[in-house]
């Protein structure tokens, strides 16, 4: 290869690298509605291509439509409480100017009751109160604070929305293009993994369909269960306080959002029993369902062990965030196929050899083998199978002639 040959595929290659990580670099700040995008439209092809079919395979109007169901289904529920609470933004601006003017009332009477810590409070809220001029001045120097605070969380609330109805709207082509991002992606697999990328792939789909399919599903079972023990402690509203813990069961530790603030309310309320009954139903059963029936159903849906899955979900969101419930099983999913298909071969292979091991004459029941002969026995035995012309040749393991 000549001098100029060489530096021509140098400066090959390193158009290349600059072309694609220019290309990453573009992409990275939509990475994550790319990828829930992705979830999206794979975890609800089936809908999608059989409201196609009732269509008479008018994609874009099935797209379309899925599209905004999705919407309506993702979106909706936090609509309707951005709405609430700015509906409410002036009452309680209205509180906290009241407290201003005249100073901090007294402490409620079921406070100031609970058991171990009701006297701690009593006596903390009364120094507040005697301190109520110091206290009101520190009060206006944290409105500030906590207001950048307040500001913060909603730029958070509001950037996270915007990432999901943009995944919403990116779903609406992976829809539309499915089938040719699947062969470009099984075409670039084949030239990476040769003939594993088939079942790779298949692997990676049916284990973000595992997830998803095992957060809605335990999402509804913890949804069903919270409202039988709302139910149950007499608290109104109990089916649609039941309908926002479907929702909140989805982010992680939401569930406690609808059932710890209504045994406080049964608590408040005198029903001090069924206030203790709501905390324990909801720790110890409807908590619960989120660490068994979770993995169980995602493990059931991808043939993994139950240990990879609880591992996968919770070191994936560890790592990546909310994304990682979907993101770490995946990932595991694949390595695990990878390092079995290179250690043990196939599911069938490890089968044969432990069905071989385990029966009566196989490689386990096997005893030792038997000192070997001496060099004296071998030497008078060998000429009697030689010599003997009625021996078969089997014997002697040669074939005739």
């Amino acid at each position: 290869m000549s001098s100029g040959q060489l530096i021509e595929k140098i400066a090959a290659v390193f158009a290349l690298i600059v072309l694609i990580g220019g290309s990453l670099l573009v992409l990275a700040p939509f990475t994550t509605a790319l990828l829930w995008g992705a979830i999206l439209a794979y975890s609800s092809w089936y809908p999608y291509t059989v409201l196609s079919r009732w269509l008479g395979n008018r994609r874009g109007l099935a797209a379309l439509i899925c599209v905004l169901l999705a919407t309506v289904i993702v979106l909706g529920p936090f609509v309707y409480a951005g709405a609430s609470f700015s509906a409410h933004l002036d009452d309680l601006s209205a509180l906290v100017d009241r407290y201003m003017e005249h100073g901090i009332p007294q402490l409620p009477d079921w406070l100031s009751s609970l058991p171990y810590v009701g006297t701690y409070l009593q006596g903390s809220w009364d120094r507040i109160i005697n301190a109520d001029s110091e206290m009101v001045a520190n009060l206006r120097k944290l409105i500030a604070p906590v207001g950048h605070v307040l500001l913060g969380a909603g730029l958070s609330i509001g950037a996270g929305l915007g990432q999901l109805a943009l995944s919403i709207i990116l779903a609406f082509f992976f829809y539309t293009g499915g089938e040719f991002a699947i062969a470009w992606l099984r075409a670039g697999m084949r030239r990476i993994a040769g003939e594993r990328a088939d079942h790779l792939l298949e692997l990676a789909g049916s284990t973000v369909k595992g997830v998803v399919y095992g957060v809605l599903g335990t999402a509804f079972i913890q949804a069903v269960l919270a409202a039988i023990g709302l139910w149950i402690a007499g608290v109104p509203g109990a089916a649609i306080l039941g309908f926002v813990t479907f929702f909140l069961s989805v982010v992680p530790v939401g569930p406690p959002l609808v059932w710890l603030p209504a045994a406080l309310w049964l608590y408040h309320s005198g029903s001090t029993g069924w206030a203790i009954f709501l905390v324990v139903w909801g720790v110890g059963v409807v908590s619960m369902a989120d660490n068994i029936v979770k993995p169980l159903l995602i493990s059931k849906g991808t043939g993994m062990p139950l240990i990879w899955i609880m591992l996968g979900v919770l070191g994936g969101a560890l790592a990546f965030g909310f994304l990682g419930v979907f993101i770490g099983p995946t990932l595991l999913a694949v390595a695990y196929a990878l390092l079995r298909d290179w250690t043990i071969g196939s599911q069938a292979e490890l089968a044969q050899d432990l069905a071989h091991d385990l029966k009566p004459g196989g490689a386990a029941a096997v005893a030792p083998p038997a000192p070997a002969a001496t060099a004296k026995t071998a030497a008078a035995a060998a000429p009697a199978v030689v010599d003997n012309p009625d021996v078969p040749p089997a014997t002697t393991g040669k074939h005739p002639g």
